[in-house]
């Protein structure tokens, strides 16, 4: 294992990581698309904000997607059980993830399913 603090030891020590300076400190991200064809999996990672006040309330949100990751549905599967067995790790050591309530899967534009143009 490399003394490197960006190198993540793979599965067993058999792979290493290593990440660039520029990605190391990762990006926020409050909103996320998920588009898929039959052949890959788009997912975009965005960053909402509350638009402009109007009459006292606020706005439409605002966006932006600050990242894209393209996968094929094999490794889109295996990112799926990942995360779920990540979260399960999670919830069994902090307790159970609170979600808002009504809160709702949202597509963008209201419709659609996620996909560039």
């Amino acid at each position: 294992m490399s003394d490197d603090p960006k190198t993540r030891p793979g599965v067993a020590g058999s792979l290493q990581l290593s990440v660039d300076d520029s990605i190391a400190n990762g990006i926020y991200s409050n909103f996320q698309v998920v588009g898929s064809s039959e052949t890959e999996f788009i997912l975009d990672f965005a960053f909402l904000q509350p638009g402009p006040p109007r009459q006292g309330r606020p706005g439409p949100p605002r966006g932006k997607i600050r990242s894209r990751v393209i996968m094929n549905p094999k490794q889109a599967k295996l990112l799926a059980r990942l995360l779920a067995q990540r979260i399960a790790d999670y919830e069994r050591h902090f307790g159970e993830i609170q979600m808002p309530q009504g809160a709702v899967m949202m597509s963008p534009s209201g419709g659609g399913s996620g996909l560039p143009n």
